[in-house]
Protein backbone atom coordinates (compact mmCIF):
# COMPACT_ATOMS: atom_id res chain seq x y z
CA UNK A 1 0.00 0.00 0.00
CA UNK A 2 1.62 3.00 -0.79
CA UNK A 3 1.50 6.14 1.30
CA UNK A 4 -1.31 8.24 -1.06
CA UNK A 5 -3.77 5.98 0.51
CA UNK A 6 -2.51 6.01 4.26
CA UNK A 7 -2.37 9.88 3.87
CA UNK A 8 -6.31 9.34 2.20
CA UNK A 9 -6.99 6.96 4.87
CA UNK A 10 -6.20 9.94 7.32
CA UNK A 11 -8.24 12.34 6.07
CA UNK A 12 -10.71 10.07 6.31
CA UNK A 13 -10.32 9.60 9.76
CA UNK A 14 -10.56 13.58 10.67
CA UNK A 15 -14.29 12.92 8.88
CA UNK A 16 -14.49 10.58 11.42
CA UNK A 17 -14.15 12.21 14.03
CA UNK A 18 -16.03 15.00 12.61
CA UNK A 19 -18.84 12.53 12.33
CA UNK A 20 -18.10 11.98 15.87
CA UNK A 21 -18.50 15.06 17.68
CA UNK A 22 -21.67 15.30 15.74
CA UNK A 23 -22.93 12.22 16.84
CA UNK A 24 -21.98 13.17 20.52
CA UNK A 25 -23.68 16.31 20.11
CA UNK A 26 -27.05 15.03 18.84
CA UNK A 27 -27.07 12.30 21.95
CA UNK A 28 -26.43 15.28 24.37
CA UNK A 29 -29.10 17.30 22.76
CA UNK A 30 -31.51 15.11 22.08
CA UNK A 31 -30.92 11.56 23.35
CA UNK A 32 -30.05 11.69 26.74
CA UNK A 33 -32.29 14.88 28.04
CA UNK A 34 -35.47 12.29 27.23
CA UNK A 35 -33.99 8.51 27.84
CA UNK A 36 -31.21 9.33 30.36
CA UNK A 37 -27.62 8.62 30.22
CA UNK A 38 -27.39 4.73 29.36
CA UNK A 39 -30.10 4.78 27.06
CA UNK A 40 -27.95 7.98 25.12
CA UNK A 41 -24.33 5.77 25.42
CA UNK A 42 -26.34 2.78 24.05
CA UNK A 43 -28.11 4.47 20.73
CA UNK A 44 -25.38 7.21 19.83
CA UNK A 45 -23.15 3.87 20.13
CA UNK A 46 -24.57 1.89 17.63
CA UNK A 47 -26.14 5.14 15.86
CA UNK A 48 -21.82 5.92 15.52
CA UNK A 49 -20.98 2.11 14.33
CA UNK A 50 -23.55 2.74 11.13
CA UNK A 51 -22.20 6.00 10.54
CA UNK A 52 -18.57 4.11 10.82
CA UNK A 53 -19.66 1.47 8.15
CA UNK A 54 -21.61 4.19 6.15
CA UNK A 55 -18.68 6.59 5.67
CA UNK A 56 -15.90 3.61 4.95
CA UNK A 57 -18.26 2.67 2.30
CA UNK A 58 -18.38 6.12 0.51
CA UNK A 59 -14.29 6.06 1.11
CA UNK A 60 -13.94 2.21 -0.02
CA UNK A 61 -16.97 3.30 -2.96
CA UNK A 62 -14.31 5.98 -4.20
CA UNK A 63 -10.61 5.16 -3.51
CA UNK A 64 -9.32 3.92 -7.20
CA UNK A 65 -6.79 1.55 -5.69
CA UNK A 66 -6.69 -2.57 -5.45
CA UNK A 67 -6.01 -3.12 -1.84
CA UNK A 68 -5.65 -6.45 -0.70
CA UNK A 69 -7.22 -8.16 2.90
CA UNK A 70 -4.01 -7.12 4.76
CA UNK A 71 -4.43 -3.60 3.31
CA UNK A 72 -7.92 -3.01 4.83
CA UNK A 73 -6.65 -4.51 8.19
CA UNK A 74 -4.04 -2.09 8.17
CA UNK A 75 -6.22 0.82 7.17
CA UNK A 76 -8.42 -0.44 10.37
CA UNK A 77 -5.77 -0.85 12.60
CA UNK A 78 -4.47 2.99 11.97
CA UNK A 79 -8.20 4.06 12.34
CA UNK A 80 -7.93 2.42 15.63
CA UNK A 81 -4.93 3.56 16.83
CA UNK A 82 -5.36 7.51 16.33
CA UNK A 83 -8.45 7.10 17.57
CA UNK A 84 -7.73 5.64 20.76
CA UNK A 85 -4.71 8.01 20.61
CA UNK A 86 -7.10 11.00 20.70
CA UNK A 87 -9.72 9.62 22.73
CA UNK A 88 -7.03 9.42 25.58
CA UNK A 89 -4.67 12.48 24.64
CA UNK A 90 -7.34 14.82 23.90
CA UNK A 91 -10.00 13.58 26.82
CA UNK A 92 -7.39 13.69 29.62
CA UNK A 93 -4.65 17.00 28.29
CA UNK A 94 -7.36 19.42 26.37
CA UNK A 95 -10.67 18.05 28.65
CA UNK A 96 -8.96 17.98 32.01
CA UNK A 97 -10.61 14.58 32.22
CA UNK A 98 -8.99 11.59 34.72
CA UNK A 99 -7.99 8.46 33.38
CA UNK A 100 -10.21 6.79 35.93
CA UNK A 101 -13.05 8.62 33.62
CA UNK A 102 -11.85 7.90 30.47
CA UNK A 103 -10.92 4.18 31.05
CA UNK A 104 -14.50 3.38 32.32
CA UNK A 105 -16.47 3.92 29.48
CA UNK A 106 -14.15 0.35 28.29
CA UNK A 107 -16.30 -1.33 30.97
CA UNK A 108 -18.53 -3.42 29.42
CA UNK A 109 -19.54 -4.81 32.58
CA UNK A 110 -21.15 -1.66 33.96
CA UNK A 111 -23.07 -1.23 30.36
CA UNK A 112 -20.29 0.75 28.86
CA UNK A 113 -20.28 -0.23 25.20
CA UNK A 114 -17.83 1.98 23.67
CA UNK A 115 -15.61 -0.71 23.09
CA UNK A 116 -17.73 -1.80 20.15
CA UNK A 117 -17.10 1.38 18.38
CA UNK A 118 -13.28 0.60 18.55
CA UNK A 119 -13.96 -2.64 16.90
CA UNK A 120 -16.29 -1.39 14.29
CA UNK A 121 -13.63 1.46 13.66
CA UNK A 122 -11.07 -1.62 13.05
CA UNK A 123 -12.84 -4.09 10.98
CA UNK A 124 -14.89 -1.72 9.55
CA UNK A 125 -12.52 -1.23 6.31
CA UNK A 126 -12.28 -5.35 5.62
CA UNK A 127 -15.61 -5.87 5.85
CA UNK A 128 -16.81 -3.03 3.41
CA UNK A 129 -13.79 -4.19 1.52
CA UNK A 130 -14.82 -7.46 1.65
CA UNK A 131 -18.45 -6.29 0.78
CA UNK A 132 -17.14 -3.84 -2.38
CA UNK A 133 -15.40 -7.56 -3.29
CA UNK A 134 -11.80 -5.56 -2.74
CA UNK A 135 -10.40 -7.92 -0.29
CA UNK A 136 -8.25 -10.70 -1.50
CA UNK A 137 -4.98 -12.25 -0.64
Amino acid sequence: MDSGILLYALGMWFVLVIAAILNATFREVFITPKLGEHAGHVISTFTFMCIILALTYLFLGYLDADLARNDLLLIGAFWLVLTVAFEFLFGHYVMGHPWGKLLADYNIFKGRVWVLVLITTFLAPWLVGTYLGMSHI
